[in-house]
């Protein structure tokens, strides 16, 4: 899950090499810490929210699979 998400965020900035991923793993449900360049956050996060919430779908929609939850956090 941890590289999705990081395969998704270095697709879409200009700095891929800033790109951090932090996975706290708890029982049936995982958070996914992200952590990109400031001059980068806007295009993680899209216009009215619409990329973070697509990259949000796409990782609940894989932990779904694996009978998990997973939450994707992006950090300043």
């Amino acid at each position: 899950m941890k590289e999705l998400i990081e395969y998704i965020a270095k697709s879409l900035v200009d700095n891929p090499d800033r790109v951090q991923v932090t996975e706290l793993q708890g029982e049936k449900t995982a958070i996914y810490e992200l952590r990109v360049h400031p001059d980068d956050l806007g295009k993680v996060i899209g216009k009215q929210g619409r990329t973070a919430r697509a990259i949000r779908t796409l990782v609940s929609a894989a932990a779904t699979k694996q009978n998990k939850r997973a939450m994707v956090e992006i950090m300043e």
